[in-house]
């Protein structure tokens, strides 16, 4: 059986390393992923972290671009709430003018970091005037789709194809968003791996959009030997911050659980601490997970998300995945 395996990385940044380091290891992977024939290649965007390098995933493309000759290049995603629908057009019309054809603007809800890098990112926001999610994907919309020779404010430059469009998220509420907007869903199953969420997002997606599948994000790491890939994921952990007025999101430590809190300015605060879902195994196991997915739910294409172990072993990873996927080549 026959689907699209693609990547996404968020550059970790490995202890005792600089950032430098890890978005280097970043650009080697990309390459790498070309090389192997991987379909895509997206970099996320997190704020104010020390462990993570990827702040601004538009540069980052750009760079990776320049870097790389045919595969697509693309964020996974731009947190839309802190920018202007307008700025995002013109920076991903403009990477498409570039590099024509490759560029995949993919986006989400979340605010990609801490309250103070938030605030930080909207201060120049009018609250009272700041457009809501389903109002800006519109925009953007209309953006990639005006006439260059129409009045108003035009998102230039136009590229020869503009970029495609996915939007992140595992909810049946942002299913049936992206297919109101026309944006390609990508399931946030390394987030939010929950079958039955799964099963019932998959099922408003597809009525809504009359068929139509969407992308399947996953967390995934393959080795050599099964034990090998069991030891190395039971090491990474995930912290669920629960806070007083009812929000909660996930961090890397226990540390950076309080210190999102004080952050937010709560000091009463509740933690679950938890192992990631993680896919891992050597590639023969991992593709036997992916075949069963793809003959459930109908999958197409899946975005494997690269854990933050070392760089070394990221690339190992989708090495050994790539060479057990040449059997799935019709």
């Amino acid at each position: 059986m026959s689907y699209l395996l693609s990547l996404l990385d968020k550059s970790p940044i490995e202890q005792g390393l600089s950032a430098t380091d890890a978005l280097g290891a970043t650009t080697r992977l990309a390459i790498r992923a070309e090389e192997l024939g991987y379909h895509r290649f997206w970099v996320a965007e997190h704020h104010n972290m020390a462990n993570l390098a990827s702040s601004a995933p538009e540069v980052l493309i750009a760079y990776l671009l320049a870097r790389t000759s045919k595969i697509r290049i693309g964020s996974g995603g731009v947190m839309l709430q802190h920018y202007s629908a307008y700025k995002v057009a013109e920076a991903f019309n403009l990477l498409a003018s570039l590099a024509p054809g490759r560029i995949d603007l993919g986006v989400g809800k979340a605010p990609g970091g801490f309250p103070l890098s938030t605030r930080a990112l909207q201060r120049a926001f009018d609250p009272e005037k700041k457009p809501d999610f389903a109002e800006q994907l519109s925009d953007i919309n209309a953006y990639f789709a005006a006439d260059p020779h129409s009045e108003g404010a035009l998102a230039t430059p136009f590229p020869p194809r503009s970029p495609e469009r996915f939007l992140l998220g595992a909810s049946v509420e942002s299913a049936k968003l992206a297919a109101e907007k026309g944006w390609t869903l990508v399931f946030a199953g390394h987030l939010n791996g929950d079958p039955e969420n799964l099963k019932k997002t998959f099922e408003a997606y597809e009525h809504a959009t009359g068929g139509k599948v969407p992308i399947l994000a996953l967390a995934a790491f393959a080795a050599e030997s099964e034990a090998h890939a069991k030891e190395r994921v039971g090491q990474l952990r995930i912290v669920k911050l629960f806070l007083p007025n009812g929000q909660s999101v996930n961090v890397g430590t226990q540390e950076q659980a309080a210190e999102f809190a004080r952050q937010a300015g709560f000091s009463d605060f509740r933690t679950e601490e938890k192992a990631p879902s993680v896919l891992h195994g050597t590639a023969a196991q991992i593709r036997d997970e992916l075949d069963t997915l793809h003959r459930r739910y109908g999958v197409e294409e899946f975005v494997l998300d690269t854990p933050a172990l070392t760089a070394a072993e990221r690339l190992n990873s989708i090495e050994l995945l790539a060479k057990e996927r040449l059997s799935l080549v019709a």
